[in-house]
């Protein structure tokens, strides 16, 4: 798990988690299972998530790219 700031350029804002699933038993708000992979989130270090998690993505890097672009 690691925390990111959302920014274009110099300017950032906001925050994201950035988290690897892999637990079958672990399902999403509409009841469908979680596939493994990377995920993020809106989430300040702390706080319950702002967002529904965005993925799977295959690195790391995948996730922190798609959640700088707008997701």
């Amino acid at each position: 798990m690691s925390y990111h700031r959302f920014g274009h350029g110099v300017e950032t804002y906001g925050s994201f988690e950035v988290f690897y699933h892999d637990d079958a038993g672990i399902t999403d708000a509409r009841g469908e299972p979680f596939a493994p992979g990377y995920y993020w989130h809106a989430c300040f270090p702390g706080c319950m998530p702002d967002s529904d998690a965005n993925g799977p993505f295959a690195t790391e890097e995948d996730a922190i790219n798609d959640a700088r672009s707008g997701g």
